[in-house]
């Protein structure tokens, strides 16, 4: 036992420690320590220490509150590796306090949710013993059989599509337009409409609810004619009675079924006895779904009635950070920034409390000044160029504007002097715009760049960020011989483990096509996988996947094929040889061979080839084989080759050639942005082969009506939802631009190219393909303007 002493002297040494941390926190960070109670926006500036310091106020809570097992503080991030960085971050403090590290729990919000939902499953309605987690994508499995069953429901909505615009009855076309409406037009749609819906926690009955909504004085079938949402609706429908069928459950199920779980008054009240509140990080990526899930967590039990009455907002122990700036993941997931800046403009609201209710982290120690001063020119800009465009001047007020508008206005300031992370020295003045010729003196440019840089500071680290993976690829490739030269430097290119990621899927769809060459489905998945693989040249593949026989087999009477055509017979002709003469069991070997696999695909198609052996012995065939892979591919069980940290992105004395969507949350010493030409930000596309649907895509239409109906708007027709879903695209790319700027510490290399490939997924180098004329990305453009000093010829 402790004396009184004792435990004095401790409680003393507590608040020096927790005094100490509260003055080396920044101003806009002290206000995540100082919180007592209540709800609380943070909306932090890339570079910001928001995880520092909603470490620091975590702690802080815990030691204050006195908080333990029973009572506990819950921290929710977004990926497992962000949540396992954040939970050491708070057993470092609490050890440095003296405390052991208990009394809170740091969760992915699924992790959450399965938790809720586990421990209740008569409420949650989901029994999780004999359940498969299933994350599906538009080419899964479950999209595949969810059209299907839409089709046989709903022959006349499926009539009325392949008939579309300008259809003449002709068999061949009509064979191509079914080809493109089950492989690509339904399963996108889906896939969009489930997602959207799902995760806003629309039913498909809401859904259908929501189809019936029209603008005033718009006769329906004129403006709709294909009925669009209603589509997504009996889709959503096939969809959730396949999920319950087969036993599947997806990410967003498990939320649905924590909420049912919250739901009930008796489990409600157990769960928040044992939460004292709620702290959420990179909250712009939440979806209404998981918010709901947290407000219902942070709220205070049930008011007894001896305590006193209290406003609603004010029983809320709930504190979300956030950046809406960085909100790069709506064109992948439900996420909108929109959501965050509404919850912020909630809690600036609240004035009674005693202490702020909205934050904004401006202060930030990453990058030099001039690389700030362009991520700020870049919110101004970004605003002015781009309008939202469902809000006439006279409909715009500065609360929709601050929530509409593509940019939320926080200025990136430097921090004050004597901080423990300082803003760092310019490297040879900060920033550079460089205009070459082509996409090959660009990579010239970078490789003598980085040898000028790395040789001045071997420890530094660098960064190539671009859009795709091909362009990821192309850079590599191209460096190969700078590589050579230059060992002392690593290259790493973190494209490469997405590829094999993909090794599954690639490897099921051949193994489908050698047992059914006769299925168009097959054939032109095939085509896709080589096409992707850059086997075989871009081209009409629904027109060659019409008639499989004819394209494999042509007989004299045909058509001569071309000499890209037939290059892709004689490959998928070869596919089709290596079922005949070699073992089922030596296929996986040399599909991956064919696919020329590099050297880390190749061992990742060994494993997953020995995982096979091992789950098909005894009973070992080619079919066998073919439901592990569908196994795999459907429950995403099977993991790459891979070592799964971060830090691998940003050693030092290392190039790492990295999309920018995958940069965030990084940083690095030199940045170089090549390929900004006037395709960002993008305009939607649609496919040519989707055309006699109307120049838009069901997928987006859809999308852009269910966040209209969400955001309580009038529901667009599908022209006006295709200019809405333009619009956000086209924000989404500026943040992301945004974000790839902002991970510069010292040194920001940017180019646009005079000549560019038209198209990056259809670019050969390696057979001399022929590169167009570019036009600078506007955004480009007006920073060379504002910056004309930091342009060099």
């Amino acid at each position: 036992m402790l004396a009184a002493t004792d435990l004095d002297n401790l409680t003393s040494d507590r608040d020096r420690i927790i005094a100490q941390w509260r003055q080396g926190l920044r101003l806009g960070q002290r206000t995540l320590a100082d919180w007592h109670s209540g709800p609380l926006a943070v909306s932090a500036v890339p570079g910001a220490g928001k995880s520092h310091s909603m470490a620091v106020a975590a702690a802080i809570t815990i030691a204050r509150e006195k908080l333990h097992q029973r009572r506990q503080l819950i921290i929710v991030t977004l990926t497992r590796s962000a949540a396992a960085n954040i939970k050491d971050k708070i057993k470092n403090c609490l050890q440095e306090l003296g405390l052991p590290p208990i009394g809170y729990s740091v969760n992915t919000i699924h992790s959450l949710a399965l938790s809720i939902a586990s421990k209740h499953p008569e409420l949650s309605k989901l029994d999780l013993t004999d359940r498969t987690l299933v994350m599906p994508s538009a080419n899964h499995k479950l999209i595949e059989d969810t059209v299907q069953s839409w089709l046989s429901q709903n022959p006349h909505s499926y009539r009325c599509l392949l008939e579309g615009e300008g259809f003449d009855g002709e068999e061949t076309e009509r064979l191509r337009r079914q080809s493109v409406l089950r492989t690509e037009v339904l399963p996108s749609l889906a896939f969009t409409a489930v997602r959207e819906a799902k995760s806003s926690g629309l039913s498909p009955a809401d859904l259908w609810e929501v189809a019936k909504l029209y603008p005033v004085g718009v006769a329906p079938r004129n403006e709709d004619r294909y009925d669009i949402l209603s589509i997504g609706a009996g889709l959503y429908q096939a969809y959730q009675e396949l999920l319950d069928s087969q036993g599947y459950l997806d990410y967003d199920e498990m939320i649905a079924g924590a909420l049912r779980v919250m739901q009930d008054p008796t489990a409600r009240r157990l769960w928040q006895q044992q939460v004292f509140a709620v702290f959420e990080d990179e909250a712009q990526d939440s979806s209404p779904l998981q918010e709901k899930l947290l407000r219902h967590l942070a709220e205070l039990p049930d008011r007894h009635p001896s305590e006193p009455d209290v406003r609603y907002e004010h029983r809320l122990n709930l504190i979300r950070v956030g950046d809406p700036n960085q909100a790069i993941n709506s064109t992948f997931t439900p996420a909108d920034p929109k959501y965050f800046r509404e919850f912020c403009h909630e809690c600036s609201q609240i004035g009674d409390l005693g202490s702020p209710r909205l934050e904004k982290m401006e202060q930030a120690g990453r990058s030099t000044q001039i690389i700030m001063d362009a991520a700020n020119f870049v919110l101004d800009w970004g605003n002015k160029f781009l309008q939202p465009p469902t809000l006439s001047p006279e409909r715009v007020t500065h609360d929709t504007a601050e929530t509409e508008s593509v940019f939320w206005l926080q200025t990136i300031r430097p921090v004050s002097p004597g901080d423990a992370q300082p803003n760092p020295t310019a490297q040879d003045g900060g920033v550079e715009f460089h205009t070459p010729s082509d996409v090959y003196e660009s990579v010239r440019s970078i490789e003598q760049r980085l040898t000028t840089l790395f040789k001045a500071n071997p420890t530094a680290n660098a960064a190539i960020l671009v859009r795709e993976n091909r362009q990821a690829k192309f850079i590599f490739d191209r460096l190969a011989d700078w590589k050579r030269l230059h060992p002392e430097i690593k290259l790493f290119e973190a494209g490469e483990g997405d590829r094999t990621s993909k090794i599954p899927g690639e490897l099921l769809v051949l193994f489908q096509f050698i047992t059914r060459p006769h299925s168009s489905d097959y054939l032109k998945a095939t085509l896709k996988v080589l096409l992707e693989r850059k086997l075989i040249d871009a081209q009409d593949l629904d027109a060659l996947a019409v008639f499989p026989e004819r394209f494999l087999y042509p007989s004299i009477l045909e058509i001569p094929q071309s000499p890209t055509v037939r290059r892709a017979r004689e490959i998928c002709c070869e596919l089709l040889r290596s079922r005949l003469t070699l073992p089922h069991y030596q296929l996986i070997s040399y599909l991956a061979d064919r696919l020329n696999y590099q050297s880390s695909e190749l061992a990742t198609a060994d494993k997953l080839a020995d995982r096979i052996a091992m789950q098909t012995y005894g009973r070992g065939s080619i079919y066998s084989t073919i439901e592990v892979l569908q196994e795999i591919v459907t429950t995403e069980g099977f993991e790459n080759i891979d070592d799964g940290s971060e830090s691998r992105y940003t050693a030092s004395g290392q190039v790492t050639i990295i999309t920018m969507h995958k940069a965030k949350g990084l940083d690095w010493d030199y940045v170089f942005i090549p390929f900004l030409s006037d395709k960002i930000p993008g305009q939607l596309w649609t496919p040519q082969g989707a055309k006699f649907l109307g120049d838009f895509t069901l997928a987006e239409v859809a999308r852009a009506k269910i966040r209209a109906h969400l955001h309580h708007q009038s529901l667009p027709t599908p022209r006006d939802a295709w200019e809405l879903a333009n619009y956000l695209k086209q924000g989404e790319d500026l943040r992301l631009l945004y974000v790839a700027i902002t991970r510069a510490k010292k040194l920001l290399w940017l180019a646009s190219e005079q000549q560019a490939p038209f198209l990056w997924n259809r670019f050969n180098w390696q057979q001399g393909d022929r590169l167009q004329d570019s036009k600078p990305s506007p955004l480009f453009s007006a920073l060379c303007k504002k910056f004309p000093q930091l342009v060099r010829q």
